[in-house]
This record gives C-alpha cells, structure tokens and sequence, in this order.
C-alpha cells in the first residue's frame, strides 16, 4: 500500500513537470508578471490550448496550483488518451480552489462568462459550453461525461424574430451531479441538491435538499444530504 502511494506521487509530480510549459504559458497570457510567477492554474500537458482568449480572474489570494486543469484520475478511463480543451474567448471567474479534472472540455465564447465558486471539481469527460453566464456554487461535484450548455448553437426563427436565444445557467451550492447528465439553458439548480445520473435537466429547480432525475428531470425525493 505505501509503494503505491509512493509511486502515485511520483507519477503526480512527473505530470505536473510535464505540463510546466503549458502552465507557463497560460499564467503568463491571463496574469500579471508577479501574480503569473506564482503559477496559481496548473495545466496538464494534455490540454489543448485552442483559444486562449478572453480573461481569467481569480478572485481569492493566489496560491500555487490552486486551479488545476486537466489532471485527475478516473478508474474507467484511461488518461493517456484523454484530452482536455481549453477554447475561451469570454470570461473565466474562479474564487478559490477548483478542480478541472481530465478531458474535460471548456468553450466559452465572446461575451460569456464561466464562474467557479471556491471547491467546484470535475472528475473527467465533461463538457461545458457557455455564451451567455454559467455559475457552479460552492462544493459542487460534477462527475464524469457531462454536458452542460447555457445555448442552442443554431438559432430558431418564428415570426421573423429569434426565438431560442441563449439562457443563463446557475447551478448552487453543494451539489452532486452524477455522470452522464445534460443540463441545458435556463436550467437551475438549488443547494444540496443530488442530480441522478442521465438525467436531462431542461428548468428551474428551487427547492434545495432533493434528488432531481430523469428525462426530463423532476424531484425524486427530499430532506436529503450529501457527502464528498
């Protein structure tokens, strides 16, 4: 067992040297000369740098690798061919530690903004699209192979006028999205809430301390709680 949590860290810190350059340069392009040597976002080597536009702010004292992207380990998948991409032309707020765990997929385009509150983690293979604003509260966990997307992409016409316009997504405090979920715009999701897996969230849920799920989702249960 002490072997292996050798070994793990080993394997860890020959990562996190792998991906130095990527990590060096994105801390230089979105930070200042001081607050970029503090290297507070830590990007893996297998991160498709696509876009990096637009801005990232940190909105809690800087500390390395506060902000990880790209790394983490999942059990069924393997890392090695997993690849994350970074395509962002808007605005990326974190406010403390966040966790952006491998393949996992961030498209923010001009004019959108993507908040993280303080302990938001990713594990793997999830994709988030964002035009307009999306906000993850605090403590929220989001498992593996999730879509979450605030825009239709392609506009529909009735009447001459748009009728699908993007929608904003704010998604609250402790909450615990199992894998395989689709949230889409103008979705909410109150605190301490638990997202069943493959459920496709399409409304507003403002009731907290429930489990949500299905297709599409309604509440399942109440006066529940969960632990990371």
């Amino acid at each position: 067992m002490l072997i292996c949590k050798i070994l793990f860290k080993w394997r860890l810190l020959i990562l996190y040297i792998l991906g130095l350059p990527k990590t060096i340069y994105f801390n230089l392009r979105y930070f200042s000369l001081r607050d970029a040597l503090r290297l507070p976002v830590f990007v893996s080597h297998r991160v498709l740098l696509r876009n990096c536009g637009g801005c990232v702010q940190i909105s809690a004292p800087l500390r390395t690798r506060m902000v990880q992207i790209g790394f983490g380990y999942v059990g069924i998948f393997d890392a090695r061919y997993s690849r994350s991409i970074w395509e962002v032309e808007g605005e990326v707020n974190f406010h403390g530690e966040a966790r952006l765990g491998h393949g996992t997929r961030i498209s923010v385009g001009r004019g959108g903004t993507l908040v993280f509150a303080e302990k938001v983690e990713i594990t793997a293979e999830t994709a988030i699209i964002c035009q307009k604003k999306i906000s993850f509260g605090e403590g929220t966990l989001i498992s593996w192979e999730n879509l979450i997307m605030d825009t239709d992409f392609h506009h529909v016409i009735k009447n001459g006028e748009i009728v699908n316009h993007p929608a904003e997504i704010n998604i609250g405090k402790q909450v615990w999205i199992g894998c395989r979920c689709t949230i889409l715009k103008g979705s909410s999701i109150a605190d301490n809430t638990i997202v069943a897996a493959g459920s496709l969230i399409t409304k507003k849920f403002t009731r907290e301390n429930v489990v949500i799920g299905g297709m599409s989702a309604k509440i399942l249960t109440d006066g529940v709680e969960w632990m990371a």
